[in-house]
């Protein structure tokens, strides 16, 4: 495993903080993972397809409480700007933003400016028809601010619409979107079912968001993302594995400082936060991890780890060797407690998509 550890780029910036003994890098980057600190907006004309988009990233159904409702109950002006929190990671919220106005000339500063584009780690722009040139011109002046994460993605409905027919629709927006600029190079567009976002290009676009995102804010995403499919669960779990790594390495420097039980309850508090996000990233109906529960838990890898073993030699930060023994309980029971909770993910993930 500390292979797949050390492979992991997320890991690799964690350990580089570690190493360079800049602990409140890693403890802010804890927090973030932890919380989700996320916002994405999402441009385009109100509708069912992007009601149903901003639902599905919230991981809600049309049916669940708090889901976005179209038409909605509540009287919303059409340049409102709305947000939409997710109910298991309260931080990581949805903006719906009008859409880019067809009139010209377009101020692609104004509307920037008057949607707040530059407070979102990311955006997507939208629509169910085709794309008008003027989000051509908005993306080139995003992009000249240094705004590396807009995307455009043409909603599907899968009811009516055939793969034909979206890339009917593609071609025709593609062809639309290139009449400004003199020809220059149009952005990806990509093919979205906001009701199941594990069909056509959505996990593409996750893997763009990814790669353009700074890797605590990305890892941060796909924590908050539900888990579409046994891919992204994965991901999920080497993301929460690496957050382990992480927490455990700070837990051996309070270790080493000599005031009794401060490392337990520490541990244990931590370990709580940890394992209850990844019940909620993971989309597992458990209950709340308890703070005895985990006791018991670090207690039990306390007695079994081993201790002098390669492989805690190879986990453990420098920073971290006169410590090591809080380290490897944290990072054992924990590992161990993912682990499980992807297995039972995947086979929910399996299930769901043999149903579909």
């Amino acid at each position: 495993m500390a292979d797949v550890l050390r492979s992991l780029k997320l890991l690799e910036v964690l350990k580089e903080s570690m190493e360079k003994n800049r602990l409140s890098e890693v403890k802010d980057a804890v927090e973030d993972l932890l919380i989700s600190r996320i916002n994405i907006g999402v441009v385009g004309e109100r509708g069912l397809e992007k009601a149903a988009l901003i639902n599905s990233l919230r991981g809600l159904g049309p049916e669940d409480s708090g889901a976005v409702q179209f038409p909605s109950p509540e009287a919303t002006a059409a340049d409102e700007l709305v947000v939409y929190p997710n109910p298991k990671h309260p931080d990581f919220r949805l903006w719906d933003i009008p859409e880019v106005p067809e009139t010209s000339p377009f101020d692609p500063e104004e509307y920037m400016q008057r949607v707040r584009l530059l407070r979102y780690n990311a955006v997507i722009i939208t629509s169910c028809r085709s794309f008008h040139p003027n989000s051509t011109t908005l993306w080139r002046e995003a992009r000249a601010v240094q705004r590396e994460a807009v995307y455009f993605a043409l909603l599907a409905s899968s009811e009516r619409d055939s793969r034909e027919s979206l890339e009917a629709r593609r071609k025709a927006s593609l062809e639309a979107m290139g009449a400004t600029g003199g020809g220059v190079a149009c952005p990806k567009l990509f093919l979205v079912c906001g009701s199941a976002l594990e069909r056509l290009d959505f996990p593409d676009l996750l893997e763009e968001l990814e790669r353009d995102l700074p890797e605590i804010k990305a890892s941060a995403l796909l924590l908050a993302l539900p888990a579409l499919s046994v891919s992204v669960v994965t991901r999920k779990r080497d993301t929460l594995k690496a957050l382990v790594w992480a927490a455990a390495s700070l837990s051996g420097g309070v270790s080493a400082i000599p005031v009794p039980l401060v490392s337990s309850m520490v541990d244990a508090s931590v370990a709580v936060r940890i394992l209850n996000k990844a019940r909620d990233s993971l989309s597992l109906d458990d209950e709340s991890v308890t703070k005895g529960g985990v006791k018991k838990l670090l207690a039990e890898a306390d007695k079994e780890k081993p201790t002098g073993s390669r492989f805690v030699e190879m986990a453990l930060p420098m920073t971290a060797k006169s410590a090591s023994r809080s380290f490897t309980t944290m990072f054992l029971a924990l590992n161990g407690a993912i682990d499980d909770m992807a297995a039972d993910a995947e086979k929910v993930v399996k299930t769901a998509i043999g149903e579909a």
